[in-house]
């Protein structure tokens, strides 16, 4: 049995008062599995004795007793128990394929072999669309396992649905209202309530002294860190791929955007008070603040509000002539103020109303708004079909297992197979270390339990009313202390339950515990072999393959940026979104992320001696920090290009004049320093990547006193003729540099020092050059190239390449652009 953990449902203990002692609490942990097992016994004992003894159909009294476990047991559906309750009414119908398939595919090992492999892979690629779906995912595997098993008997096919179905009702009921926990908060109450921190923060800005308090300032940073994907409840995380998900998970990243420019917006200096525009901009800003986070709350809304764009256009077209650069950027900082409330209140319009909100949403950010359901999860499900997504390899790794035990069981007759197959897919992890600690505890649990079991046995004999009369306790006591205390409990416990369970339904002799070892040493077996075989290393390997694709999409996407902005030219907002790739690469990462986060670490002397760990162990890698940075890429890649458009009139193409030659030459410079350091940091975490050893620049926080350097300089000295749009371009890179620095920990050199452990070979260049600006011209050994040529004088047309070229099965397919 699963060692699930202990459920997060409820962290209130129970007081135990000993006579003249202080009281004391029961570990929560103990609690909240003790309720769990409350439930599970309630719904799965209650139907075995019913059915058992009840009306003699031992056949419905094992599907319900199993059905019941699996779902409660197995699975681990996260939410209160009335969210639990509703997700196994829905699955309900799944249950019911799931059964009737492993019935009639018992006829033949070939046959239920095929269909393990087949169910196996789908329930577990199901995990893509959300926490729930792959919760769920372990029970309802069983659901097909126990009946795939012979005897082949399709004339029992009614009684085990009517079994399984009353087990899961009971379920139910017992999930919604024996020991209801508190609801949760929402995502969607979470995401108002940091709109009305920004709505606070925006009416600080507008008076007078123009600063935010520091009660403001830490409201809105505790609004925002509530945002944390790591801080909201599994079950309340927006994590399906429908409209109204996506746009609720945009509204979060929306308001976290918002909140973050609103306290880091320049200070006025002394003396001096915002423009009469800047002033509207923050009322307006505020003001659609405090409607998205109504609309978030259930209020009756006509639409989003527009009038943050229409004080963003407006203070846009102010004349840039003869401002100094300080003011200039301050106005840059204010255009992304009105941005980020634009956003949200786009957001939480598609996350209430879904595709009704849709007219007028502009695509190249919201491009999900108007497709419908089916090809959302469609593009989802595709978008992870490749060897690069965790959920593939996962449901590839499980579901070759389970069908490798089933062919055992068939082939070899092995007895009481089911255990056999339960011990694999409860002992099969996402990774080979936690496989082989798994399987060491569930054998030595398994054995002690088999020791426990034949003694009960030889010494009960055939007496079912003992049996019966202990199951109870023993069900108590299996889910209370196993998913506490670990998979060797658990194993240890669940052993004795099954022994209780079968010695009711037949004849046993002590000689069922040899077998129950047996299975689990054959499961535990297969399960090592395929976590040996198929991606052994879990997530600790794609985490970092998926973060280097990441950022030599973003690396591409910023020096196309600059360039195109550079040079001017046409810009369509109606136009497909450019940036699929990085979009498609982003949620690669974000799902390898979330399982690395849930896998345990490899020992330390392993880490040590792994070639794959090219960074300074002193050093580690904030992988948060580089996802950030690709939702930092593709939200300013997508914006900057555009001019701030009046609302009044629709939007539609408008050519786009090119920069002045001097700000056109600082921006390309500052873009292609940008995306030089993403590639460098790509190199470091790729272990197949070549990396040429180009010195770093070193972090913005390491920087020694003294004037900047000259690229850094020139947009300041182009400030008085270069218009405003060239200054949230700059602020947009500058503020990705700080984003860099987050990743390696503010250490310039562990990017260069990784750089020059990839062993590349030195490039035809006359001399290293800075990253991103340089004369180094580097051969990768994947056929790509490295930062190539300088640029000097007005943008290019045509963008340069610094980025290296895909290397084939990266795993990132052009048809995949809008997967996500």
């Amino acid at each position: 049995m699963s060692a699930n953990g202990a459920d997060a449902e409820d962290t209130k203990g129970a007081e135990v008062t000993d006579r003249g002692r202080r009281p004391r609490r029961l570990p929560a942990a103990y609690v909240a599995a003790a309720r769990r097992s409350l439930r599970v016994t309630l719904a799965a004992g209650t139907t075995f004795y019913f059915f058992l003894y009840g009306l003699d159909q031992p056949v419905a009294a094992t599907y319900a007793l199993f059905a019941a476990v699996s779902l409660a047991g197995l699975a681990r559906i996260p939410g209160t128990g009335r969210q639990r309750a509703g997700m196994l009414l829905r699955l309900l119908p799944v249950a019911w394929f799931l059964v009737a398939a492993g019935t009639l595919l018992a006829v033949q090992t070939w046959s239920a072999v095929a269909g393990m492999l087949v169910i196996g892979f789908v329930l577990a690629f199901v995990a893509v669309g959300g926490p729930r779906p792959a919760g769920a995912a372990p029970g309802l595997q069983l659901l097909y396992i126990l009946p795939s098993f012979p005897p082949f008997a399709p004339e029992e096919l009614g009684e085990r649905l009517i079994g399984a179905t009353t087990g899961i009702l009971l379920l139910v009921l017992a999930e919604a209202f024996v020991f209801p926990e508190p609801p949760t908060v929402s995502y969607r109450e979470l995401s108002a309530r940091a709109a009305l921190a920004a709505e606070r923060c925006a009416a600080d800005l507008a008076r007078a002294p123009f600063l935010l308090s520091p009660a403001t300032a830490a409201a809105a940073a505790a609004a925002s860190e509530a945002l944390r994907p790591s801080r909201v409840p599994e079950a309340e995380r927006p994590a399906g791929p429908g409209v109204r998900s996506r746009g609720l998970a945009h509204a979060g990243l929306a308001a976290r955007t918002l909140l973050h420019r609103l306290v880091r917006l320049p200070a006025l200096p002394p003396g001096h008070s915002p423009t009469p525009s800047a002033l509207d901009l923050l009322h307006a800003v505020g003001r659609s603040a405090a409607d998205s986070a109504a609309l978030l709350r259930g209020a009756p809304s006509g639409g989003p509000d527009t009038a943050p764009a229409r004080e963003r256009a407006a203070l846009a077209a102010l004349p840039t002539g003869g401002v100094r650069p300080p003011a200039l950027r301050r106005r840059a900082d204010l255009l992304e103020l009105a941005d980020a409330a634009s956003a949200l209140a786009r957001a939480s319009g598609l996350a209430v109303r879904g595709r009704e909100a849709a007219s007028g949403v502009p695509l190249d950010r919201f491009w999900y708004a108007r497709m419908r359901a089916p090809r959302l999860w469609w593009l989802r499900l595709v978008g992870n079909a490749g060897s690069r997504s965790v959920f593939f390899q996962n449901a590839v790794r499980i579901s070759l297992a389970l069908a490798a035990a089933r062919a055992v069981a068939g082939i070899d007759t092995l007895p009481h197979g089911f255990w056999a197959m339960l011990a694999t897919l409860s002992l099969t992890r996402t990774t080979l270390v936690a496989t082989r600690a798994g399987i060491r505890q569930a054998v030595a649990g398994t054995l002690l339990g088999a020791l426990a079991t034949a003694g009960i046995l030889a010494v009960v004999g055939t007496d079912t009313t003992v049996y019966a009369a202990v199951l109870i306790p023993v069900l108590l006591l299996t889910f209370t202390v196993g998913p506490v205390k670990g998979v060797g409990w658990a194993q240890a416990l669940f052993a004795i339950t099954v022994a209780l369970v079968f010695a009711q339904l037949a004849p046993a002799t002590w000689q069922l515990a040899e077998v129950r070892l047996l299975d689990v040493l054959v499961g535990s077996a297969i399960g090592a072999v395929f976590g040996l075989l198929a991606w052994p290393r879990g997530a600790q390997d794609e985490v970092r393959r998926s973060t280097a694709v990441l950022l030599r999409s973003a690396a591409e996407a910023v020096v196309m940026t600059s360039s195109a902005l550079a040079a001017g030219g046409l810009r369509d907002p109606a136009a497909p979104p450019l940036n699929g790739l990085l979009r498609h690469s982003l949620v690669l990462a974000e799902s390898a992320f979330a399982q690395f986060q849930s896998e345990p670490t490899a020992p330390a002397a392993a880490r040590a001696g792994s070639v794959r760990t090219r960074e300074d162990p002193s050093r580690p890698v904030d992988w948060q920090a580089a996802l950030l940075v690709g939702h930092h890429t593709l939200w300013g890649a997508e914006r900057v290009l555009l001019p701030p458009a009046s609302t009044a009139a629709p939007a539609g193409p408008v050519t786009v004049p090119p920069l002045e030659p001097a700000a056109a030459a600082a921006l390309t410079r500052l873009g292609e320093r940008v995306a030089g350091r993403m590639l460098l940091l790509s190199a470091v975490l790729d272990e197949n990547a070549q990396a040429e050893r180009v010195p770093v620049p070193p972090p913005l926080a390491a920087r020694p006193p003294g004037p900047p350097p000259d690229d850094e300089t020139a947009t300041e000295v182009a400030g008085a003729w270069a218009p405003s749009g060239s200054y949230a371009a700059d602020a947009w890179l500058r503020s990705l540099l700080l984003d860099l620095d987050r990743i390696t920990g503010g250490h310039g050199g562990a990017v260069e020092a990784g750089a020059a452990s990839g062993g590349g070979r030195r490039g035809r260049g006359s001399s290293p050059g800075r990253a991103g600006g340089g004369g180094a011209r580097g051969e990768r050994a994947d056929g790509g190239r490295g930062t190539e040529g300088r640029l000097t004088g007005a943008a290019p047309a045509r963008p340069p390449a610094p980025f290296p070229r895909r290397r084939p099965g990266a795993g990132i397919r052009p048809e995949g652009y809008r997967s996500f």
